[in-house]
Order: structure tokens, then C-alpha cells, then sequence
């Protein structure tokens, strides 16, 4: 059993709602990705998604997009990002964590290659942006080879043909985009996702995560009780952007909890 659905079964039988956060791997600086990874476990996370920095993320808004900036400009790269993942599971092995970015970086490296360095290094899930399942089948064919849990998005927009598609093809989870636009995205609409997630289980048995625009803990509060999980992202990168490195693990540890403790409410 993997890491992810091991962490979804327990939570499953405690009645708990999975915290799914979301930061840039070296944002703001590579030496404190590993701490901020351990205070996100500290505050409550669940699984966590650590994003691969790349110079063109055609799905985030502005927020996500200076984070890679900054981190780009540290030297972040994929085997930097990779490197810190078994840095991390030095303290920490039963935490899932889900490489979240886009395909460049990756084929760059080679899938065969990067699925191997992920099983080596402990990363549980992978999800790719610009992948879409139609394309994916030879790329997470190696993934799944090395027992690495292919993750994919699905928008509000998503056709039921797509959505079987995913169905099929998807392990871990799977991410519901809750409204149109990038991250970090206003206007998020409950009952949008009320509607649209009942439809979603029809097909797929997997735990549905919920991300894009939560950004406060009563929002977390509200789309927990609709779902598996709850994705933050935009929110806490902000909390990042706004600290200092004297003071960032602590924010975003704090904020991290507060979205904890909405969500046990729900």
C-alpha cells in the first residue's frame, strides 16, 4: 500500500479531512525548504505538494509564478528539488509527498531516469500540469514501473469522457480545480463544488482533493466538507513572500495550523 493511500485510509477511519499544503521547492531560499517541509508535518499536513520551480507556469497566477522566480534565481533545480526530498525523508518517512510542476524539467531529465530518482528519494505521487491524461500513457507507465502514483487535475470544464479517463489512469488522488483560471484565483463559487463533486464520484473512486482559491481557514472549513482534502497553495507561498527567513517557518507554521484546525471542525 502506498504512502498516500495508506494516509487517506486512516484518515478516512478517524472521519478526518486530509490538509494538502502547497510550497515552491526553494522558495525563498533552498536551505529552508527542508525546515518549512517538517513545519508543514508539525501544523498538520497530511500529504504535501512541493512544487518544481519552472520559468513559464502556465497554471499559476502571479504569487506561485514570483516564487519560482525566486527560487530559479537560488539555482533550484529538478535534482536539487529531488535532493531535498531525501533530506527530508532522513526524519520523516511516512508523510506523502506529491512533485507538483510541469513536463519540461522532467523529460529534460528523462521519465525513466526521473521515476527511478523519485523511488530512490521517497516522493509517493507526481502530478504534471501539462500533461494530460490522453498524452501521458509511456511517461507515467514509468512512474507507476517504480510505484509512483500518477496524479492528475481535473477543471470544472472537464468532459465525462476525460473524467473516465482519469478514472482509469489516476492512483493517489485526484485534484479538483474548483474554478476557471490559475492559481490563487478569486471568486470561489461552493456551490460549484457542492454540484460537480457528487458527479465526480460516479467514476472515480479515489479520495478528490479540492484546490485552487481557498485562502483563508473558513474557506478550508467549508470546501472539507465536500471532499477528501483540501489543497492550499497561493495562500501560504504569500505567507512566504511576506516573511523574512527569520521568521517564515513559524508563519507559515501558525497559518498551517489555523487551516488544521478549521478543517477537524468541518
Amino acid at each position: 500500500m502506498s504512502r498516500i493511500q495508506a494516509t487517506f485510509e486512516k484518515l478516512k477511519q478517524q472521519q478526518r479531512k486530509a490538509l494538502i499544503p502547497f510550497l515552491t521547492a526553494g522558495d525563498p531560499d533552498p536551505q529552508l525548504t527542508v525546515p518549512l517541509l517538517h513545519a508543514l508535518v508539525e501544523a498538520g499536513a497530511d500529504v504535501i505538494e512541493l512544487g518544481v520551480p519552472f520559468s513559464d507556469p502556465m497554471a499559476d497566477g502571479p504569487t506561485i509564478q514570483r516564487a519560482s522566480e525566486r527560487a530559479l534565481k537560488h539555482g533550484t533545480s529538478l535534482r536539487g528539488v529531488l535532493d531535498m526530498v531525501a533530506e527530508f525523508r532522513k526524519q520523516n518517512d511516512t508523510t506523502p509527498v506529491v512533485l507538483m510542476g510541469y513536463g519540461n524539467p522532467i523529460e529534460a531529465m528523462g521519465w525513466e531516469t526521473f521515476a527511478r530518482r523519485c523511488a530512490e528519494v521517497g516522493v509517493d505521487g507526481v502530478l504534471t500540469v501539462d500533461f494530460p491524461p490522453e498524452e501521458s500513457h509511456d511517461a507515467f507507465e514509468h512512474l507507476q514501473q517504480h510505484g509512483i502514483d500518477p496524479i492528475f487535475l481535473i477543471a470544472p470544464t472537464t468532459n465525462e469522457a476525460r473524467i473516465e479517463l482519469v478514472a482509469k489512469l489516476a492512483r493517489g488522488y485526484v485534484y479538483y480545480v474548483s474554478l476557471k483560471g490559475v492559481t490563487g484565483a478569486g471568486n470561489l463559487d461552493l456551490s460549484d463544488i457542492a454540484h460537480k463533486i457528487p458527479q465526480l464520484r460516479k467514476h472515480i473512486r479515489l479520495p478528490i482533493g479540492v484546490g485552487f482559491g481557498i485562502r483563508d481557514a473558513a474557506t478550508a472549513q467549508a470546501v472539507a466538507k465536500l471532499c477528501d482534502g483540501v489543497v492550499v497553495g497561493s495562500r501560504i507561498v504569500q505567507e512566504i513572500e511576506n516573511s523574512n527567513e527569520q521568521n517564515v517557518v513559524a508563519n507559515v507554521g501558525k497559518f498551517v495550523r489555523e487551516l488544521r484546525t478549521a478543517i477537524d471542525q468541518a
